[in-house]
């Protein structure tokens, strides 16, 4: 489309804003951007609809169609609400459960969900005050609603505010429910939204909901007498100004940990996250505060969790004494290996365990599984597919633990959903077991690599924002799956995955065959012959196109592991070289 087609589509969407539809401060904004000189951000704002996608809504706060605002969020509400009321026609009553973290905003819209789900005749439980995901997830199930939503937008940075839709399994949305659900969103208009319910159908939930999810939580604990006999265990943790605040300290103390150190400055609840520049833990510059904290009372462990709880980034000391953040991988490859030796020791096995990853984290992972004989599967990036493989072996099979790369774990199937609160509590039960066994957690994560293989990741992504940005994104996946490279990193390109056809093809047997995914996602992987691993595809809540990077290596002794780093990042530096990354 021409940048002056474009702009007079703008001006018409933007002009139906100006309309007795639509609140004084939104018009007011709106006509703001129509008089400024620069159109930058009137088309950013009206250029498309935000969409609800698979997870919902995610975006930049403001006025305009492309933006998180009462409106787009009310529609998302409305759009829901009406596919409730036709999917549970048989019911009597349909519920739903809200939540929220603290973005700037967040309150204003949960509440305001709130009033239109009631509008609609349906019963509505709302958090007093902002909570943590998990603790969303697993109200769903307590409560026995048939719904729920969580107004947060993870750990993108201070301008952006999300909108996250769950089922009555406490997961979020999945087919077939998802593209139905989107289809009803599409069909609101502003003037269709029903933004005044009464009271009278809002429950306000509070320390009850608490104490019952903290109970679930105490159940993760494999080694309770070693948490006793480490009950000082020195733990620093940061809620980076989100929904951990008293969640996750109740978590620990309620594991039996007595000794945790707070960040003050960080403690402080703000949408404007003052102390950081993006409140991610997979983020080293996130977790600074804490990490120098760490330091000063010489912590056993530093941990933090994003704005709503979660995703965890943990930090332990290396051999020289230094905080090193312990990537997702990492992370994920501690807490399976863990659970998983513990209940073979504990002999709580009983051969019909099972463990779910999502395809871009390590092969590792699949490694320590296949040595043990438990099952495991690969699932796409993000735990409502986790949850999907939980819900079909419900009463069959039973799930003792699932992650991914990007710094999520969920250790038990009371939640559906990445839980930091769990895995936080979980985390230092490690550190413990760790240290009851005379290792440090680095010594242990070494010892890993020792005995089930060593390998390295690395993920590397592209920020293209706005409308050529995302025409851009398009244009470097149809690139890589039409011309995809003939090797990387001086081996050979032996096996290509496409996940939006679910066929994978080995290059060098011109052999087929189909991948078991129940749907299609835009996805390419990438294995050459020395077990190099790519991964390629676009984030489905940011502008970014993400590569994700897993080379294998040889390491033979603790001593060996910092060459063996050395070595396997020039690899993968050399790779994205290749690339142009």
């Amino acid at each position: 489309m021409k940048s002056q087609e474009l702009l007079q589509n703008v001006l018409a969407k933007a002009n139906d804003w100006l309309s007795e539809t639509y609140d004084e401060n939104t018009r007011a904004e709106v006509q703001k951007l129509i008089d400024s000189e620069d159109k930058t951000e009137l088309v950013d704002s009206f250029y498309k609809d935000l969409e609800f996608g698979t997870g919902g809504l995610r975006g930049v706060m403001g006025p305009g169609t492309n933006r998180m605002n009462i409106y787009t969020v009310g529609a998302a509400t409305q759009g829901l609400s009406n596919y409730l009321k036709r999917n549970f026609a048989n019911l009597p009553e349909i519920k739903v459960a809200i939540g929220h973290d603290c973005r700037n905003n967040s309150r204003l819209f949960s509440e305001t969900s709130a009033k239109i789900f009631a509008a609609n005749g349906i019963k509505v439980y709302l958090f007093e005050d902002l909570r943590p995901t998990p603790e969303l997830s697993f109200a769903i199930r307590e409560l026995g609603c048939q719904s729920g939503i969580i107004l947060t937008a993870s750990h993108n940075p201070k301008e952006y505010n999300g909108y996250k839709a769950y089922w009555d399994d406490g997961s979020q949305i999945v087919a077939p429910h998802d593209v139905n659900i989107i289809e009803e969103v599409k069909k609101v208009k502003a003037e269709n939204i029903k933004f005044d319910g009464p009271d009278e159908l809002i429950t306000i939930l509070g320390e009850e909901m608490d104490q019952k999810f903290i109970e679930k939580v105490k159940t993760v604990s494999i080694s309770p007498d070693i948490v006793k006999k480490h009950s000082g265990l020195k733990i620093v943790y940061t809620p980076i100004h989100g929904t951990g605040v008293e969640l996750v300290p109740m978590a620990l103390k309620a594991f039996g940990f007595t000794n945790i150190f707070n960040v003050p400055e960080q403690d402080v609840v703000s949408g404007e996250f003052p102390t950081v520049v993006s409140p991610n833990p997979e983020e080293t510059a996130a977790m600074e505060m804490a990490i120098k904290k760490g330091a000063e009372v010489d912590a056993d462990v530093v941990m933090a969790t994003d704005p709503d709880s979660d995703r965890l980034g943990v930090a332990i000391k290396n051999d020289k004494g230094e905080f090193v953040i312990v990537n997702g991988n990492q992370t994920a490859l501690i807490f399976i290996y863990y659970i998983i030796t513990k209940m073979k020791e504990t002999g709580a096995m009983k051969g019909n365990e099972y463990i779910v990853k999502t395809i871009v984290s390590t092969e590792m992972i699949a490694e320590i599984a296949r040595k043990n004989n438990v099952e495991y599967f690969d699932v796409y990036t993000g735990f409502k597919f986790i949850a999907e493989i939980i819900r079909d072996f419900e009463g069959k099979k039973k799930y003792i633990g699932g992650g991914e790369e990007s710094f999520g774990f969920m250790p038990a199937d009371f939640v559906r959903d990445k839980d930091a609160v769990s895995a936080i509590a979980l985390m230092a039960e490690v550190v413990a077991w760790a240290k009851d066994n005379g290792k440090t957690l680095f010594e242990m994560l070494q010892d890993i690599y020792l005995e089930y293989g060593y390998s390295k990741e690395k993920m590397k992504y592209v920020v293209r924002k706005g409308k050529s940005g995302a025409e851009e994104i398009l244009k470097i996946m149809s690139d890589f799956r039409n011309n995809p490279p003939k090797e990387m990193g001086g081996s050979a390109l032996e096996v290509v995955k496409d996940y939006s056809t679910r066929i994978e093809k080995n290059l060098l047997t011109g052999e087929e065959k189909p991948i078991n995914q129940k749907v299609t996602s835009n996805v390419l992987q990438f294995f050459t012959e020395d077990g190099t691993k790519i991964s390629v595809r676009p984030s489905g809540t940011e502008p970014k196109i993400k590569f994700y990077f897993e080379v294998k290596g040889t390491l033979n002794s603790r001593a060996q592991f910092d060459e063996a780093e050395k070595m396997a990042e020039q690899r993968i530096d050399a790779i994205m070289d290749e690339l142009g990354l």
